[in-house]
C-alpha cells in the first residue's frame, strides 16, 4: 500500500523508518518531509498546513493511510477534511484535538471527569493574573493557552519571573494569538513521565513508558525547549504507577471524550508527573511526542500499519516490545531555544550498527551534504540491552559533533 506522513520533524522520520520495515507498506511519501528523510521516503512538496492539497494527493496517489505528525494540521482540521473525503487517516479530529489546542480546555476537562492533575486558574487580565500569582507564590507555572511549539510553558521559581511571564504572554504578545489566554498552575514536585496510547473511542492501547529532558542544558538547566532527548523505558517507574495512569488517566480520559461528543482517534500523549499523592497530568497532547516518538518506536516489534489497521478496526494490535532500552540526545543549533543561525554545514559524521539518526531540522545539498533548518537538527538514538550500554554508544557518536561551535546537546541524557 501507499502510505502519507505528515510532518517535516524527527518525530515523523521515526514514523518513515518504522514503516519502512513493513512488508505492506510498498511506497512512502512524507510532506513536507526534510532533508534525512530523502533516502527512505519520496518528499512531497506540500506543506503540512495545505489541507486541500494533501488531501487531492492523497487522491492522485491512491494512498491507503495518512499518518499525521504534528498537532497544527490536527488543530486545523485535517482528520475531518481526509475523512470527508473518503479517505482513512490516523489522527483525531479537530473537535478532539482540543485536548492539546487549548490549556483551559483540557484543565476544564480533566477536572470535570476527576483526571488527576494540578490546581489550577485561567486569565486574559493581566493585572488579575499577577494577582493570583502573588496570593499562591512561587514557585508557579504558567501556560500560553494555545500552541506554542512546546515552547509557551514557564516553571516560574520566583514571583518576579512569573510576573514577567505573564507579561510576555498577555502583553507582549510573545506567543500570538496563542497566549492571549494563560493557565497558572500549582507547582508539582516529582518525575516526570510520558505515557502515549493508541486510541479509538473508549479502546486504549498503551505503550511504553518514556522520560524526555526539556530543558535545554544538563542538569535540566536552562529554558524549557521542545525536548533536548529521551529514553524508554523507565527504569525507576514502579508498575503500579503505570497501572494506574492507565485506569485512571488515559482510559478516563478516552471514556470523557466519547461522552462529551468528540470521541478521540489517534495517539493520546500524557504528559505525567509521579507525585507523593499518585501520578498527574501536566499536559495531554493530540499526537506522538517529540523526541519520546525517537525512542519508542525504536522498541516496538509490531508492524505499525498493522497496529493501526487493528486499533481502528477495534481490534487489540497486542502490541509487542523489544527487550532493553533506547536513548536519544539530540542536536541543537546554538541559541536554541531563542534565535539560532540556519543553512549551517552539519559535521560530516558516519553512522554504524550501534546507534542510529533521525532527521529533524535538516536539508540535503546536492554533494549529500546537509545543512540545518531548524533549531532541534537530528536526533542520535540507540537500543542496547542496558540503558548503560545505550548512552554509551549514543555519546560514542556524538564525539563527531564536538568539535563544532555551532551545535550543542546534553550529556546526560538517560542519567
Amino acid at each position: 500500500m501507499n502510505v502519507l506522513v505528515v510532518g517535516s520533524g524527527g518525530r515523523e522520520h521515526s514514523i518513515v523508518k518504522k514503516l519502512g520495515e513493513s512488508n505492506q507498506v510498498s511506497n512512502i511519501y512524507v510532506a513536507p518531509g526534510n532533508g534525512g528523510m530523502a533516502a527512505e521516503a519520496t518528499c512531497v512538496n506540500i506543506r503540512e498546513t495545505e489541507i486541500k492539497e494533501l488531501v487531492t494527493f492523497a487522491k492522485e496517489t491512491q494512498i491507503a493511510w495518512t499518518i499525521v505528525g504534528p498537532e497544527v494540521p490536527l488543530m486545523d482540521g485535517i482528520v475531518d477534511a481526509f475523512q470527508l473525503a473518503g479517505l482513512r487517516i490516523f489522527g483525531p479530529t479537530e473537535k478532539a484535538a482540543m485536548i492539546e489546542g487549548s490549556k483551559d480546555f483540557s484543565k476544564a476537562f480533566m477536572a470535570r471527569h476527576d483526571i488527576p492533575t494540578a490546581n489550577y486558574a485561567t486569565f486574559t487580565d493581566c493585572d488579575e493574573a499577577k494577582a493570583y500569582i502573588k496570593a499562591n507564590g512561587a514557585p508557579i507555572v504558567i501556560k500560553a493557552d494555545g500552541l506554542a511549539a512546546g515552547k509557551g510553558v514557564v516553571v516560574a521559581t520566583t514571583v518576579e519571573q512569573a510576573f514577567e511571564a505573564v507579561e510576555s504572554m498577555l502583553l507582549a504578545n510573545k506567543f500570538g494569538g496563542a497566549g492571549n489566554r494563560v493557565v497558572i498552575e500549582a507547582f508539582l514536585e516529582g518525575k516526570e513521565f510520558t505515557l502515549m496510547a493508541f486510541v479509538n473511542g473508549e479502546n486504549v492501547y498503551p505503550l511504553l513508558p518514556a522520560r524526555d529532558h526539556k530543558r535545554a542544558y544538563d542538569n535540566d538547566e536552562g529554558p524549557n525547549t521542545g525536548g533536548m532527548g529521551a529514553y524508554a523505558p523507565v527504569p525507576d517507574l514502579d508498575q503500579s504507577i503505570i497501572t494506574y495512569a492507565k485506569e485512571h488517566i488515559l482510559h478516563k480520559a478516552a471514556e470523557g471524550m466519547v461522552l462529551e461528543g468528540r470521541p478521540f482517534t489517534g495517539i493520546l500523549y500524557a504528559g505525567l508527573i509521579e507525585t507523593a499523592s499518585g501520578p498527574k497530568v501536566i499536559e495531554f497532547n493530540a499526537r506522538l511526542g517529540d523526541p519520546e516518538t525517537q525512542v519508542v518506536l525504536p522498541l516496538l516489534e509490531n508492524d505499525l500499519i498493522q497496529v493501526i489497521e487493528d486499533v481502528m478496526c477495534g481490534k487489540d494490535p497486542e502490541l509487542s516490545w523489544k527487550e532493553g532500552y533506547a536513548i536519544g540526545t539530540v542536536v541543537a543549533s546554538k541559541g536554541y531555544p531563542e534565535s539560532y543561525a540556519k543553512l549551517v554545514p552539519l559535521p560530516v559524521f558516519e553512522e554504524n550498527d550501534e546507534s542510529y539518526v533521525v532527521h529533524a531540522g535538516t536539508k540535503v545539498e546536492r554533494d549529500s551534504t546537509y545543512r540545518s533548518i531548524g533549531g532541534r537538527v537530528l536526533l542520535v538514538g540507540s537500543v542496547q540491552p542496558t540503558i548503560e550500554q545505550a548512552h554509551q554508544s549514543v555519546y560514542t557518536f556524538l564525539k563527531q559533533f564536538e568539535q563544532t561551535n555551532d551545535f550543542f546537546f546534553r550529556r546526560d541524557i538517560g542519567k
